[in-house]
């Protein structure tokens, strides 16, 4: 039983250490990895309408919801494809301006909390401002969604190895 809790660990420290490497080409190319994903993305759809296409002349001409399946993922795929970059970038922004609106928004409730004597006031300051110059900074890079995703898929990787490197050395405590 041993082996086989020691086995399932070691692959998920391997798994986990490809995360890390998935998260690093995130923050390091995040441009490459979109136009990479866009691409398996794009022929996925571009697949799946092919695949409802032959459905469709397969099912005798009968199905005709199949053809607007089929056309829709087919114009999908080419859309995320070739027009990932606009797509993204059109997201980024809205989030980016949802980020320093919120900014904006705590900013005036540090002003009250400030009126109220509370003790948060200036915690809520500084985070409001951090939130402010973050919304900027992705507003700004390309890559600032990416980079911030690469970095919070390594720190699960890091943590989820510690997990495992520990209970590895803890399996045979609980064993024995």
């Amino acid at each position: 039983m041993e082996k086989i809790f020691k086995r399932s660990s070691w692959t998920d420290i391997i798994i986990s250490i490809l995360f890390v490497i998935f998260g690093i080409m995130l923050i390091a190319r995040p441009d490459t990895i979109m136009s990479v994903i866009s691409i398996i993305l794009g022929t996925i759809c571009i697949l799946m309408g092919l695949l409802k296409g032959i459905d469709y002349f397969a099912s005798g001409k009968t199905d005709n919801y199949l053809l607007a399946i089929s056309i829709v993922a087919i114009i999908t795929g080419i859309i995320i494809m070739f027009c990932a970059n606009i797509i993204f970038s059109l997201f980024r922004i809205v989030i980016a301006i949802w980020i320093i609106y919120s900014g904006i928004m705590d900013l005036q409730t540090t002003i009250v909390w400030k009126d109220y004597k509370s003790r948060l006031w200036f915690l809520t300051l500084i985070l409001s401002i951090i939130m402010i110059v973050g919304g900027i900074y992705i507003l700004v890079n390309n890559g600032a969604m990416l980079q911030i995703v690469g970095a919070i898929i390594i720190s699960y990787g890091i943590i989820d190895i510690i997990e495992n490197m520990i209970f590895i050395k803890k399996i045979e405590n609980y064993l024995d």
